[in-house]
């Protein structure tokens, strides 16, 4: 079954088309991304503007249409943060199906910490014991513990490196002060978290998702995304501690030269790693394992099991010639 996935998230949509089947390991067979920045374009009574759905309506159009002619049989579609967070989600949901034929479902924080859990279970599989997960998107922070597939916790905090960029460090580069303003303002703010996350459990294995760790674990000497998925990347509390006092001083501009930086994910990258060192204090955690899978095959894992239980979590839409929902 070819499938296709597409990620509606707070910076970037993101088209995934994977070769899959249940039981099976799910290939990838293409990538495709528009920086479209949804999160700064909502106004200041909380709505995406006109000119951010515009955008989104276009490349979720366009993106339909790869997942069509790369042969799809189904696109699973999803937003998060961003469209989650605008108070007329409805309104340009409705634009996405009406202008794109693509039913967009918003997920939930918590789905989004759960989803990503499974895909981390399923790829260090049971012998892993208990394994907590965290997640930085561009407008959420996910954490998770758990010792099964479904998590036994699940959170979601609106602490994303998109948002803590824009809410604390607008110059650039960021002054010392705000940087460790925001750092004590982190720790208050993760500490319930953390000690909801260890009472569940002592953790066998620290895991680290999105494509914020992976630069963070890249800027610190992990291997580059071409030796592969397989090869094991770590990041620990003493290397990101090292890393922030480096990247902290330098513009966006210095930093998208860095090896493992896009020129994206540069103006974001300080504050991911602030969410990210905080995120591991609350947690009491020295180490964590890169984990190359997150949500997208989170969601591919739940659909090929749905199709032996007669269950659906995302609605999936049949691919058509022009790209369109019959």
């Amino acid at each position: 079954m070819r499938l296709g996935v597409l990620d509606v998230g707070s910076n970037t949509v993101h088209l995934l088309v994977v070769d899959a089947r249940r039981g099976g390991h799910p290939t990838p067979m293409s990538s495709t991304k528009a920086a479209l920045r949804l999160a700064e374009a909502i106004d200041s009574t909380g709505k995406l503007t006109r000119k951010g759905a515009d955008k989104l309506v276009s490349t979720v159009d366009e993106f339909a249409k790869i997942a069509t002619s790369s042969g799809c049989s189904e696109l699973m579609a999803f937003a998060t943060s961003a469209v989650r967070d605008a108070t007329n989600s409805e309104a340009v949901l409705a634009r996405v199906q009406a202008e794109a034929g693509v039913s967009l479902r918003v997920l939930s924080g918590v789905d989004e910490s759960r989803l990503t859990f499974l895909a981390v279970r399923r790829w260090y599989g049971w012998s892993a014991g208990r394994i907590i997960n965290i997640d930085i998107g561009g407008g959420s922070l996910e954490l998770s513990s758990g010792v099964d597939e479904e998590p036994d916790v699940a959170l979601s905090l609106p602490l994303g490196a998109g948002r803590m960029t824009r809410e604390w460090l607008a110059e650039d580069p960021p002054g010392r002060r705000r940087v460790a303003m925001l750092r004590d303002w982190l720790s208050t703010e993760l500490s319930e978290a953390g000690s909801v996350i260890q009472s569940a459990g002592t953790p066998d294995l620290a895991v680290a998702t999105s494509k914020t760790f992976r630069s963070l674990a890249r800027l610190t000497g992990a291997a580059p995304s071409g030796a592969g998925p397989r090869v094991k990347r770590t990041l620990t509390a003493s290397g990101l501690r090292q890393l922030i006092a480096f990247i902290s001083r330098m513009t966006t501009a210095d930093r998208a030269e860095l090896e493992g930086v896009s020129a994206e994910r540069a103006p974001q990258i300080v504050a991911g790693a602030l969410v990210a060192e905080a995120s591991m204090k609350a947690l009491g955690v020295e180490t964590v394992e890169i984990c190359p899978w997150a949500l997208r095959e989170g969601l591919i894992l739940r659909k090929l099991d749905s199709e032996a239980d007669g269950t659906a979590l995302v609605e999936t839409i049949p691919a058509t010639p022009e790209g369109k929902r019959r």
